[in-house]
């Protein structure tokens, strides 16, 4: 049993690597956030209305988390804004407690407003539940989403989730900015 949590503590702490380390190039990230974007729109009707609203967008394309016990998660993506990058970030958390199994889903995080968007771009780490506040949206069996009904600052979707452990949070989430190489 000791050696399977010491296997377990040593995978949980590789999967979470310091902010610039490690970072996948900028040229990667984009295709890979493009193509969730495209998946995004094609599954959940209102989608790109919706991001044409938003001030800016984070769009993480993979989050893996694992866990035995000890879980931990993390991710590359990308903060849009005017449909462009301007900047790239990695997602972070850890966790405690009765869980088994991993899975990988994508994750959206919307800003509405200007003053949402600047106190994330003006933070040296965001951590969600702490430094503000996501609602998250559970689209249900419709997958549709009603922009009208939307009046929270800071909006996340997660979607998209495949594997054996099924977490629909983000509290907790750490969100740091990494330096993507340019080609």
């Amino acid at each position: 049993m000791k050696r399977v949590f010491v296997s377990v503590l040593f995978t949980v702490i590789a999967l979470l690597p310091a902010s610039g380390a490690f970072a996948a190039s900028a040229a990667e990230i984009d295709e890979k956030v493009n193509e969730t974007i495209a998946q995004f729109e094609k599954e959940v009707n209102g989608a790109d209305v919706f991001l044409g609203q938003a001030v800016g967008y984070l769009v993480f394309p993979r989050v893996i988390k694992v866990g035995i016990g000890i879980g931990a998660e993390t991710g590359e993506g990308a903060l849009r804004v005017n449909g462009r990058s301007a900047a790239y970030y990695r997602t972070t958390s850890g966790s405690f407690g009765l869980q088994l199994g991993a899975q990988a889903k994508s994750i959206v995080i919307a800003f509405m407003t200007k003053e949402s968007l600047a106190k994330f771009r003006n933070s040296t780490g965001w951590q969600v539940g702490v430094d503000g506040s996501v609602a998250l949206i559970d689209l249900g069996a419709g997958k549709q989403i009603n922009t009208g009904n939307i009046k929270d600052p800071v909006v996340g979707f997660i979607f998209g989730a495949k594997g054996l452990m099924y977490n629909l949070t983000l509290e907790g989430t750490k969100i740091s900015r990494i330096k993507a190489d340019q080609p």
